[in-house]
């Protein structure tokens, strides 16, 4: 009878659950701040992934109370997509590797900095590993820059992406969907 109900359930476990790509198991240890259950895909990265914790005010507990939010909430500044460590990160679009130096331990040991002056905006990737390029590097679209980590997040593997002004710090920050282009998966 066990083995029955295990069986019946399955399925609405697999339904429920955050599915990882072909092959790679969830991570125990993420936790979703947000109702939307939708897996995207994007030009930056490899397979389709749930958002963790999006853009602006969030009950997730790791943010300082912001005066921007309701009921002490704090404001997060990128938006975090839950993905199995190893997964990879492609770049976009042209961008020039800079200087990581003012970004905190928070991103993790080797966030990435990325900058497009014609465009205006500098893009800051949070919780990478085996990054493929180094500061000075112009990465041309679709090269693999580096994959996801959970170096730096105490809520297992996923990457963090930030908009900011060029040379700007967290207080230039936007919402990053438009330019991470993300599209539900079909």
């Amino acid at each position: 009878m066990r083995l029955l109900s295990a069986l019946l359930a399955l399925p609405l476990l697999l339904v429920l659950s955050p599915v990882a790509p072909a092959g790679a198991a969830p991570d125990p240890r993420w936790e979703f701040f947000t109702s939307d259950r939708t897996r995207y895909t994007s030009p930056w990265f490899a397979g389709s992934h749930r958002i963790m914790i999006p853009f602006g005010c969030t009950r997730a507990p790791y943010y300082s109370p912001d005066s921007r939010c309701r009921d002490g909430r704090g404001f997060h500044h990128g938006l975090d997509l839950a993905m199995p460590c190893g997964t990879r990160l492609f770049a976009r679009t042209r961008l020039r590797v800079v200087d990581n130096g003012s970004l905190g331990p928070a991103y993790g040991a080797n966030p990435l900095l990325l900058r497009s002056r014609s465009k205006g905006f500098d893009v800051v990737i949070g919780h990478t590993r085996r990054v493929h390029v180094k500061r000075g590097d112009v990465v041309r679209r679709g090269q693999l820059i580096a994959r996801a980590s959970d170096d730096g997040a105490p809520d297992g593997c996923h990457l963090h992406f930030e908009r900011r002004a060029v040379g700007g710090g967290l207080s230039t920050a936007v919402g990053p969907r438009e330019l991470l282009a993300l599209a539900p998966r079909r």
